[in-house]
């Protein structure tokens, strides 16, 4: 269709696809180098921050090199961690874990428990401030390539698309968005980033990347249940000794609770149903007296990028930038990946500076990259996650060992065997899991945990969603693992229709997706591409 329609053209310096931390990080120290340049800012989100999904304790270690001044312009960076517990579950008691004895990776004193969400609004003022140009509600769908195969740009999704593919009255096209340089941010498993890494190989010779799949509700409790400033971290129960995960209980301001649950996609058996897990964890006794009588007002979920350093692609290629999460810049073992995407960015903004003004290659990130705290960072966490492998008592141990008396300086390198889509049993060869039933009070279905995502997508528009065989889910996956698509997908997005018995139906309800990519990321036969809806579509986590 892009070939029999006449679009629009706009040039800039520098294109950013995506206004999160890492991307609205280096337009803002763009323009802090050069107010000469001029930047835009894509953002899929009907507005900055819509998108946003994070835990989180924020470390400003990142942000005190950009905005040194951060306090004096009010940035929504207010309420500092005050104590930590760590405890070990099982079904019904909790074990709790010396802080002092925690590696130092996992210790968050001077850190803050933060809304991501709201940073990235005020990161996109301080942006706009200095002169960037932010669309929010532009989602980039297609990469521009020159002849000689560079990156010039990306062009926006078309408006007015029927579900057919045909154009409505309201058809706009898209408009292809030049620049000399664009830079992909769009956050873990960006559709664009995930066509550029294969493109240009730039994951060759590395391992396989690796994700988890975070959830996380908002919870409004009494005064009693409350104590700001208490960050509780979790391993063990619901999950067995040999599925990767664990959760976080952050008690914010105003008397709101941050509680999610992190599952590695990594898991073998095709029943167990991520959302399920965080559901039943809030049952168990060290944790539903925060939450017992309180007042759940939000809930989200997303895919978190964990393979680490020896994951990291090659993050330059001719014309572009991929950097934070859209790379993989997370730091897992510190759980915690906003500020070094930060960092990610504004070493970003440092290469393209360079570039445009002396002409320098956009191969000098790799230099500063190698050279800034950030690799050290990556670098001493590089063993963590690989060890999981192992069971979780045996990496917990390996842990203590590589962190504390190592520091992360092992003489070797862990790597990552398998991707997540490739380590699913057979239903023949697992226990079926069964989880009880939802009480409304703690536990609650996915249709009402939906609801309070904010999630709207036009109804008729292309599903976006798209399958490459689509008889494979009945014909192939159903059989040997049960479609775990039912289970994995914390939206309700796809059922299977047995109303004919001998004809069962893979349904998709795209309406439903509040694009955390698990999909793209765990369906065993890769059969599922996620790419951008129309326009704005998706949840809205503001405050989140």
């Amino acid at each position: 269709m892009s070939n029999e329609v006449h679009r629009e053209e706009m040039e800039y310096d520098v294109v950013i696809v995506g206004a999160g931390p890492a991307g609205l990080s280096a337009a803002i120290k763009i323009k802090q180098l050069d107010s000469n340049i001029n930047v835009c800012v894509l953002e899929k989100g009907s507005e900055v921050g819509s998108h946003i999904l994070s835990g989180n304790v924020f470390e400003t270690r990142a942000l005190n090199e950009l905005i040194p001044d951060w306090k004096d312009k009010n940035a929504p960076v207010k309420t500092k961690v005050e104590k930590e517990k760590f405890l070990f579950l099982s079904k019904n008691n909790s074990f709790s874990w010396p802080t002092w004895l925690l590696p130092a990776v996992q210790q968050n004193h001077n850190n803050y428990i933060i809304s991501l969400g709201n940073l990235c609004k005020w990161l996109a003022e301080q942006a706009e401030a200095l002169g960037v140009e932010i669309f929010p509600g532009f989602p980039a769908s297609k990469i521009l390539f020159s002849k000689d195969d560079k990156v010039i740009g990306v062009q926006t999704g078309d408006m007015g698309i029927n579900k057919e593919g045909n154009k409505k009255e309201s058809f706009e096209p898209g408009i292809n968005i030049l620049g000399k340089v664009t830079v992909f941010a769009e956050g873990c498993r960006g559709h664009l980033g995930k066509e550029i890494i294969k493109k240009y190989s730039l994951n060759k010779d590395k391992s396989p990347q690796q994700y988890g799949i975070g959830f996380k509700e908002v919870w409004e409790v009494e005064d009693s249940q409350h104590d700001k400033g208490l960050v509780l971290h979790t391993t063990g129960w619901p999950l067995d000794n040999s599925t990767y995960g664990g959760s976080f209980c952050y008690h914010a301001e105003n008397n709101k609770i941050y509680i999610g649950y992190v599952v590695g996609l990594d898991y073998k058996n095709p029943y167990l149903s991520p959302y399920d897990e965080f559901q039943r964890f809030k049952t168990h006794p060290s944790i539903i007296k925060y939450i017992k009588n309180g007042k759940r007002i939000s809930y989200g979920a997303r895919a978190l990028i964990e393979g680490g350093l020896q994951s990291l692609p090659t993050m330059h290629m001719p014309g572009a930038l991929i950097i934070g999460c859209d790379a993989g810049t997370l730091n897992m073992p510190k759980i915690k990946g906003s500020h070094t995407a930060m960092k990610s960015g504004i070493i970003a903004a440092e290469t393209i500076c360079e570039y445009i003004q002396s002409n320098k290659p956009l191969s000098n990130f790799e230099i500063k990259f190698k050279n800034s705290w950030l690799y050290k960072e990556l670098y001493q966490a590089r063993n963590v996650k690989p060890s999981f492998n192992w069971g979780l008592i045996a990496a917990i141990l390996f842990t203590g060992i590589d962190q504390i008396i190592f520091r992360g300086n092992m003489p070797f390198t862990l790597k990552h065997k398998h991707a997540d889509h490739e380590t699913l049993l057979p239903i023949s060869k697992v226990k079926k899991i069964d989880y009880p039933k939802y009480d409304s009070k703690i536990t609650f279905d996915k249709t009402s945990s939906v609801y309070l995502t904010g999630t709207n997508h036009e109804d008729d528009q292309p599903v976006h969603l798209q399958l490459k065989d689509k008889n494979l889910p009945i014909n192939y996956t159903l059989s040997k693992f049960d479609e775990p698509a039912q289970r994995y997908c914390p939206a309700g997005v796809y059922e299977i229709d047995r109303s004919d018995s001998l004809n069962p139906k893979f349904v998709i309800n795209a309406q439903n997706c509040i694009h955390c990519k698990t999909c793209d990321i765990k369906e065993p036969s890769q059969n599922i591409n996620w790419v951008v809806p129309e326009g704005s579509g998706g949840p809205n986590y503001s405050g989140m």
